[in-house]
Parts: C-alpha cells; structure tokens; sequence
C-alpha cells in the first residue's frame, strides 16, 4: 500500500479546515510533519488533490471525488481497530431519530439495548428527517430511524414499521363532535402543523393533496408536545403520528377525528450510508428495532 492512515486522516482535517496549520493542531502534529505528510500522500501518487489560495487549501475535482472515499476508508479502520481490541461489541454507536421516532420508540429501545450490551457507549440525537439525513449522509451518524422520503442516492433506505397520521382536536372545538370531516370543513379549519422538512409534515401534505393551497396554517411548530398544548388550548387541529397521540386520547385531552377519505398511512425507515461499514453495534440495533415491530 503507497498511502498511510495516517495521511488519508491529514488529508480529511486538511479538507475540512482548509488550513494545514490548523489541520496539524487538530491532529496532535506539528506543522511541517503534517504537511510533509500531505505532500508525500500526493508525490507518491504523482497527483494535485488541492488548489492552493494563499494560506487557504482548497479540494481541488480530484479531491472532491476522492474525499468520500477516504472517509469510508477511516470508517473502515477504525471500526476494524475496535474489533482487533476486542470492544467491537461495545464501541460507540451514533442513533439518529426524527422526533415522533425519538421521543416515542428509540429511546425505548436505545434503553434495552444498553442493558442487552453492558458497557456499549450509544447515543441518539433527535431532530427532523432533513438533519436526520444529511448527517448519515455525511457520516456524523451511524444508521437513522426516520418518517419521512429522502433522495439522498448515496443513502440505503429500509422500511421499518408502518405509521399512520391522526387528526385531532380539542374536546370543545367545533369538529369534536363530528362523525366525519370532508374537504371543505379541512379547509375552513386553522392548522398547527409541524416544520417544512419534517417527516410528519411531509405526510400531512401528501395526505392532503390538491388541498395543501387552501389549509390555513396558523402555527409551525417543531416540537409535537408544543403542538398538543397549542391544539388543546384550541388553537386550531393538528396532524401528528398516532403513537404521540395515545395517552391523551385516553385520557380525553384531545379527540381523533375520522377523515376516511384521506390516506394518512405512512411509513417509518432505516437509512445507512451505502459506503458505511455494518458494525455488531450497527446489526445488533437493526435487530433489536425489528423485535419491536413484531412485539
């Protein structure tokens, strides 16, 4: 092999700070060994993998191209590292959930898991389907449980477990008395809905397509307990998944409504980058979110 890890990780810090100097700082090294290191990594190569702007290192289109396999490489050594000292079981595993997920299903999980693999150091960040993506996409996540599409080509996407979107009200709001709403009463209704770039959101939309231009939205919110406090103030509906709903249609703070002509069935997903190395962390927690589904 002409090449070291050790220059493919100079190489990376080099790219993502665009200073060799600060890169050096990044990685423990001096200055002129971390350079040294980048340029030996291109004379053996015969190659050019940035343009140089004043003290600025900017990827060059070899670089670009090559930097996405580099990362997989590191990702690839590391986790090959973990193995060979005998922690693959327990090394770190980064989750990351949108918030219906999160709040409601990963932390359940996330918290049999740690019991199931004593000493495994796994996290889990919440955020929406967007952020969710992107930062698999980037390799800042190890695998994510989302609710909405996305496009990233680069991401293998795996159904999950299927959901459903329920509309609901409060118990003195006008519609809470009705056995079934049609379109014009959906339009005539004030909405607080979830963010653009959600998961949620995005079903809702595409539940209710052809009517999306005349729903009044009179609040975004990003949080689904802020829009259950808002919807039962009787701010207007709302629309979120029916596994944040339960408690409180039970305890009659909130009322369903049935809009049987709607599809608001959806579906929950896996995502793993395709490049991504499937670790004993990465299997075991794919096989654990499964046992849920057939609990």
């Amino acid at each position: 092999m002409k090449f070291t890890i050790k220059q493919i990780e100079v190489f990376l810090t080099t790219a993502d700070c665009q200073n060799i100097t600060q890169a050096a700082e990044q990685l423990s090294m001096s200055q002129s060994a971390a350079s040294e290191s980048l340029k030996t990594l291109e004379a053996q190569f015969d190659i050019q993998l940035f343009d140089r702007i004043g003290k600025r290192l900017q990827l060059n289109d070899l670089g670009v191209s090559v930097k996405k396999q580099a990362k997989s490489f590191i990702e690839r050594a590391r986790t090959l590292e973990e193995s060979l000292q005998q922690h693959a079981e327990i090394s770190l595993l980064k989750v990351g959930a949108t918030l219906s997920i999160g709040n409601y299903l990963a932390i359940n999980i996330l918290s049999e898991f740690r019991e199931k693999h004593i000493g495994s150091n796994a996290t889990l960040e919440v955020a929406n389907t967007t952020i969710i993506a992107n930062k698999v996409a980037n390799f800042e996540l190890d695998i994510g449980l989302i609710e909405g599409e996305v496009s990233h080509t680069e991401l293998e996407v795996t159904p999950w477990r299927e959901d459903e979107l329920v509309v609901f009200c409060s118990p003195d709001h006008p519609y809470a008395s009705k056995n079934i709403l049609n379109d014009q009463e959906l339009s005539s209704a004030h909405w607080i809905l979830r963010e653009a770039g959600s998961g949620t959101r995005q079903a809702f939309d595409y539940a209710m397509h052809g009517l999306t231009h005349n729903i009044q939205v009179t609040l975004e919110l990003q949080h689904t307990e802020a829009i259950k406090r808002a919807v039962e103030a009787g701010m207007g509906l709302g629309c979120l998944s029916k596994i944040t709903l339960n408690d409180a249609f039970s305890r009659g703070n909130l009322i369903p409504l049935n809009i049987p002509h709607r599809n608001f069935h959806r579906q929950f997903y896996f995502i793993v980058h395709k490049d991504k190395y499937r670790s004993h962390g990465i299997n075991n927690w794919l096989e654990l979110c499964k046992q849920h589904v057939m609990s």
